[in-house]
């Protein structure tokens, strides 16, 4: 396995050390990430609300868990992550909840700031965009695939929004926030699906 992979992975955490860990920052009125910000410390507090509630409310198909829980690969999800990011608090969620089906995906979160070498490893159209999920084959330590920072219809949504407009606003922001609601994790469960298929073949068959 590549040096800076098992590096990370020997620093990371369970799905529930990390919503823990985002409860306990939450109490502490503190944030994880190099700035402690007020705006960054209050976003923490929401995205553990978000994150208890999307544990309690995501569902998927009979259909997709019976798949779901075929998958024989064993693979690692990587996912690089911050407390205070809204889009980790409504996706990692729902890897969680996929990921629990199988006996052969192992989630484990980092934290972006702490590691710098890794995301600078895996950026999104230049920037350190989060969360970023690395699937890694367990066997071979090699990179399969990866996913992130948003679900295609969100991404397609934002870049979009950035591309007639410039950046994001705060009312876009707030009406993406309304589409993860709104869309109930499903087009995550989608394209993870579809990553899983290309990933392995014969999943899909």
């Amino acid at each position: 396995m590549d040096t800076l992979l098992a590096k990370s992975l020997s620093k990371s955490m369970s799905y529930k050390a990390y919503r823990e860990l985002v409860g306990q920052l939450a109490d502490e009125q503190s944030t994880t990430g190099d700035e402690k910000t007020e705006i960054n410390i209050q976003q923490t507090k929401l995205n553990y609300s978000r994150m208890k509630r999307w544990d309690k409310k995501i569902k998927l198909s009979g259909k997709t868990a019976k798949r779901i829980r075929s998958f024989r690969e064993k693979v690692t999800w990587l996912v690089i992550a911050e407390s205070w990011c809204p889009d980790s608090a409504h996706v990692i969620p729902v890897l969680n909840a996929i990921a629990d089906l199988s006996n052969t995906i192992d989630l484990r979160l980092v934290l972006r700031d702490e590691n710098p070498e890794l995301m600078d490893a895996f950026l999104t159209y230049g920037k350190r965009a989060i969360p970023k999920l690395i699937m890694i084959d367990d066997l071979s330590g090699e990179v399969l695939n990866t996913f992130g920072p948003r679900p295609s219809e969100a991404s397609y949504y934002v870049n979009r929004f950035i591309s007639e407009n410039g950046k994001l606003t705060p009312e876009f922001k707030a009406d993406l926030q309304h589409w993860y609601n709104n869309n109930k994790g499903q087009n995550i469960i989608e394209d993870i699906t579809r990553m899983l298929c290309e990933t392995t073949p014969s999943f899909c068959q």
